[in-house]
């Protein structure tokens, strides 16, 4: 800068041509004629190092379509730039909309991206549902952390989805989380939808107890409808993972902050059920939403909920009131859980039986002793890469934590069938 003020003093004083000038700074004619140009023009106060970017950029993002992009953003703010780039694409196909990392990179010169606090995890389970292949095959539930409205009112979100789509079933904060008021929701599900394979839920009320197999009358009613529930391990949500990723964004959506009292917090989670099943997509889902995957199911809620029928080679008895049932004129206490249900004694040798409810085993009854005793502990199949399997590292593609049915040796040995009362 220097120079090239000394340069343009010194042509200004008239004592060397253009030609010495350009010769004694090492510049050609060309260069030292812009320079004079460019001080007569700005004189030397203004004169300065010019940028040499380009004034036009072919490949530069239009005006238009980088508000379109800071619009949607600012209407959804946990949206990242994947989600945003396949909404706009699917409600303005005819535009040429930028990649997902430059709209990634407006989001971050706006200010409108979010640092998150970096967390230490271990090494992810990738391994995904076994059964999920195919909608209304894997329910989950499970209660949302509970939480109070500005009121102070406590709110519990008790909340449904279909493991494959990821479709939202629903989201309703109950008054009570008690088996009568939940159960209810549950009908009222399916109804709509039908009904699922299974269902899978942690070991929390009323989804599970600590009666025998750890059944419940949640649970019991459920069997009864031929849904068999599955409970993941104690301490391992993980097993549970797509639904308890949904519970953190249906938390920061709809809870931080709260709404002011109960009926505007259920509006908040319509809304949110309504985006996330319509509008949101998912990226596991090839950035589709969950309403363009998910169909209801054809196992349609029967009129009269059935009971189960078991063939000739179990023994049948009724557990009454008080969660016993007659053996010999003896009474053998089971399950208060169970009461007014029947149950199928299966025999293994001269002295135990297999208790079964439905399809599932809940535990040996030891005739000799007149008392009921825990079944053995469930042998998984080895992992093929594997000699054991380790139940503490079980993920959301092994097998289920609950007992599963033994197998019968006999193919016309019927355990359980169902029936309308």
């Amino acid at each position: 800068m220097q120079e090239r003020a000394r340069f343009v003093l010194e042509r200004e004083r008239g004592e060397s041509t253009m030609s010495e000038l350009c010769a004694l700074y090492g510049v050609s004619r060309e260069t030292g004629y812009e320079w004079w140009r460019r001080y007569q023009q700005a004189g030397l106060a203004e004169w300065c190092e010019r940028s040499r970017a380009p004034r036009r950029h072919p490949n530069q993002t239009a005006a238009e379509i980088e508000a379109a992009v800071l619009e949607l953003r600012r209407a959804h703010m946990r949206w990242g730039a994947r989600k945003l780039k396949r909404v706009l694409e699917r409600e303005h196909p005819a535009t040429q909309w930028p990649a997902a990392s430059t709209m990634g990179t407006m989001l971050a010169r706006e200010g409108l991206v979010m640092a998150r606090r970096k967390r230490r995890r271990v090494e992810p389970y990738t391994r995904p549902f076994a059964a999920a292949t195919e909608p209304n095959r894997v329910w989950c539930t499970d209660f949302k952390g509970w939480f109070r409205t500005q009121d102070g009112e406590r709110i519990d979100p008790l909340t449904m989805s279909d493991a494959h789509s990821r479709y939202l079933l629903r989201c309703q904060a109950v008054e009570k989380t008690d088996t009568a008021r939940v159960q209810a929701i549950f009908e009222a599900a399916f109804r709509e939808y039908g009904m699922p394979q299974a269902m899978r839920s942690d070991n929390g009320a009323p989804f599970a107890s600590r009666a025998v197999a750890g059944l419940s009358r949640l649970a019991v009613w459920w069997m009864k409808l031929g849904i068999m529930p599955e409970r993941i391990a104690a301490g391992h949500p993980e097993q549970n993972g797509r639904h308890e990723r949904m519970h953190r964004t249906l938390k920061a959506e709809t809870a931080a902050p709260p709404e002011a009292n109960r009926r505007a917090q259920q509006r908040s989670f319509d809304r949110f059920r309504q985006e996330y099943n319509q509008v949101r997509p998912h990226q596991a889902l090839a950035m589709q939403t969950p309403a363009a995957v998910y169909v209801p199911s054809p196992r349609e809620y029967p009129a009269r909920v059935p009971e189960p029928e078991y063939g000739s080679a179990l023994t049948v008895r009724r557990v009454d009131c008080t969660g016993h049932f007659s053996w010999k004129h003896d009474s053998v206490f089971l399950s208060e859980v169970l009461e007014g249900e029947r149950v199928g004694l299966l025999p293994i040798d001269d002295r135990y039986f297999t208790i079964y409810f439905a399809e599932l085993p809940l535990a040996r009854f030891d005739r000799q002793r007149r008392r009921v005793v825990a079944l053995p502990k469930p042998q998984p199949c080895l992992r093929p890469e594997a000699e054991e399997f380790v139940m503490d590292e079980a993920g959301e593609g092994d097998a289920s934590p609950s007992p599963a049915p033994h197998p019968l040796t006999e193919p016309d040995q019927k355990v359980s069938g169902m029936c309308p009362v």
